[in-house]
């Protein structure tokens, strides 16, 4: 049933704010989150990433936890504030200090070490001069960029740019949801763009600090299916569709923002200068897939005389975030990337799902997200076999961990976490997929 070629990855991600506490600790700067989360009502019970994993002081049983595993790869982000405490300028020495050591760590467990350079956690001192929608915040990521890549460099080969900049632009500065908290479609389209610039900038710089760099870019893909088909509904899912997907892959693809939706937002987009389009493009030695679910798209104040009777319906199989889980449309996302944009190759950095989770006599067992996971690593497996160049998989998430707006009430993880006591439980998910990776290792 499956087959996976010598030399794949097989991995599991985290993100620096949803993991690693110490918040405030060795000269740590604030960071947008922080911020966020301390705001009375923005988070889910008063949660906070302040301690959160604990990963910051636990981060070699961590690793170790990894090496039992069998993963042959790990994708962390690094801190922004953690290493540039002010955003730029100074750098904070035992910031760097920290990622060098678990670098050092993963290499000794035989795990690649596949670093994001930014996964949200946007330093405060940059968001109070305007943060993304301002252009000086593209200078700042690349001498961010030039300060972890010549520190870890050496060592670290792999290197993803952003991870889903819908999310940073659009959730953060259109609807609000996270940090910054702003409620602005100009401020999002702005914050995307400099995202993308900043992106496309710091891949040349990443290749010239570090020898044989493989860099990337991580985005949030899904399929947007039309509910019937209307020209109503058809309409309303190919908007979502360059809303959430074409948006960013056809600029990375030299394509340039996609006309329909530039009409459609009515920004006149005085943002770009001279230039920007041909950097935003520059070649990216792979593509990352974050994949949770797809949308099924109905036409919103359209009278029943121009609209179809649904005829696609969404399955009734739902996690605990009321996402679909539908397999099927990893595989057709998959398609479309080399398919239809060509990327060189094609690696999912995220795919997961939230469970309610229970200790019962000190395991947790987990079939709904064991399911989940064989059941997309199926069509992944399906993928490969029909030419699509998907080179490794990691799984969302290592550890349960700060969901976000969620807070702490959503968990991703493969292994268990105890917020009062960081007690580590691996789950029977996590236990399957250990198993799993030995036999395709073989």
């Amino acid at each position: 049933m499956f087959q996976f070629p010598k030399g794949f990855l097989w991995g599991a991600a985290t993100a620096s704010y949803q993991i690693e506490g110490a918040w405030n600790e060795d000269g740590k700067g604030e960071s947008i989150w922080d911020r966020f989360s301390h705001t009375p009502g923005m988070v889910q019970d008063g949660d906070t990433g302040d301690v959160a994993c604990d990963h910051y002081h636990r981060w070699r049983e961590d690793v170790a936890l990894m090496k039992d595993l069998g993963l042959n790869a790990y994708r962390f982000s690094t801190a922004w504030a953690r290493i540039l405490p002010e955003g730029r300028g100074r750098v904070n020495p035992a910031g760097i200090d920290f990622y060098s050591r678990l670098v050092d760590a993963l290499l000794e467990a035989k795990i690649e070490p596949w670093i994001t350079l930014y996964h949200w956690d946007l330093p405060q001192a940059l968001q109070d001069k305007g943060g993304w929608t301002e252009r000086a915040v593209v200078d700042a990521f690349l001498e961010y960029t030039d300060t972890v890549t010549r520190a870890l460099g050496d060592r670290v080969k792999n290197w993803i740019t952003l991870n889903e900049p819908w999310v940073s632009a659009f959730v953060g500065y259109e609807m609000g949801r996270h940090a910054p908290g702003h409620t602005s479609r100009d401020e999002a389209i702005a914050a995307a763009h400099h995202l993308l610039l900043a992106h496309g900038k710091a891949v040349p710089l990443i290749r010239a600090n570090c020898a044989n760099a493989n860099a990337g870019v991580t985005l949030n893909l899904s399929p947007q299916e039309p509910a019937s088909p209307s020209l109503a509904d058809k309409k309303a899912a190919a908007w979502f569709d360059g809303y959430i997907n074409r948006w960013f892959l056809d600029p990375l693809a030299a394509r340039g923002y996609p006309q329909d939706m530039v009409n459609s937002f009515g920004n006149k987009m005085e943002f770009i200068q001279p230039g920007d389009m041909d950097a935003i493009a520059a070649p990216v030695d792979f593509v990352g897939v974050n994949y949770y679910m797809r949308g099924v798209i109905r036409a919103d104040n359209v009278s029943e005389e121009e609209n179809e009777p649904r005829s696609v319906f969404r399955g009734d199989e739902e996690t605990e975030m009321g996402w679909e889980v539908y397999p099927k449309g990893l595989y057709n996302t998959l398609g479309r990337l080399h398919f239809e944009y060509g990327f060189p190759a094609i690696y999912i950095t995220e795919n997961g799902a939230a469970f309610a989770d229970t200790v019962t006599d000190g395991q947790v067992d987990d079939p709904a997200r064991l399911s989940y996971i064989k059941r997309h690593l199926e069509m992944v497996s399906r993928a490969i076999n029909a030419g699509m160049p998907v080179k490794g998989y990691f799984v969302w998430s290592l550890l349960d961990n700060f969901e976000w707006g969620f807070g702490f009430s959503k968990r991703f993880g493969i292994v268990y976490v105890d917020y009062k006591t960081q007690k580590r439980t691996v789950k029977s998910s996590g236990r399957w997929y250990s198993r799993f990776i030995r036999e395709m290792t073989v």
